[in-house]
């Protein structure tokens, strides 16, 4: 029974499949296909194959420039991550995949030794710093915010009006957030009283 694929060939597709079959046979006699294998055996592998890729924002000036931070690691694994490479994000609408110098030095400011990773408290009075949770950090913040404004806090002013405001406090918004974050971050602050309210976009 004849083969269907040859039979439904026209005779220029027959010439052309000839041609090609005369061609490779012909380069691979003349040494090219082994030419071909050494050349694909040493290609590098690309580095971030199998990195994993996260999306984040750049930790330095108020434009908030969109980056791709590359990690090796199995984290799943229990390896620990370990950033190897970082570039801007195409995609982002503030940079489009460009960094100025300080964003395309991030990976050298993460991996540095000398970055504080854990929040630090110097007690009244001493001459050094320490170590300490972040739950003790936070609980101390929301102890000082608590007594400031239940000490400082202004329901009526001189002529009886009511103005719920607290003065003796500020705030300093970051830019590097969602929209929906900045307006979180406002409500929680009008909410408390604080008029001081900026904005590091701002500054």
């Amino acid at each position: 029974m004849p083969d269907k694929t040859l039979t439904s060939l026209s005779r220029r597709g027959f010439l052309k499949l000839a041609g090609a079959s005369v061609a490779t046979t012909s380069l691979s006699a003349l040494g090219f296909g082994d030419a071909e294998a050494q050349v694909a055996a040493q290609v590098r592998r690309f580095k971030l194959a199998t990195t994993t890729e996260t999306r984040s924002i750049c930790t330095y000036c108020s434009v908030a420039c969109g980056i791709i931070m590359y990690s090796d690691g199995d984290v799943s694994a229990g390896q620990k991550a370990r950033l190897i490479h970082v570039e801007g994000d195409a995609d982002h609408p503030t940079n489009k995949g460009t960094l100025c110098p300080k964003g395309s030095a991030l990976k050298e400011f993460v991996n540095a030794e000398t970055r504080t990773r854990v929040p630090r408290y110097r007690a009244p009075g001493s001459d050094r710093w320490q170590e300490v949770s972040w739950d003790f950090a936070l609980d101390k913040i929301a102890r000082h915010i608590k007594d400031d404004r239940d000490a400082n806090f202004i329901e009526k002013n001189e002529n009886g009006d009511t103005v719920n405001r607290w003065t003796s406090m500020g705030f300093l918004a970051a830019s590097g957030g969602t929209n929906e974050n900045g307006w979180l971050t406002y409500k929680t602050v009008r909410a408390l009283g604080v008029l001081p309210f900026d904005n590091q976009a701002r500054v």
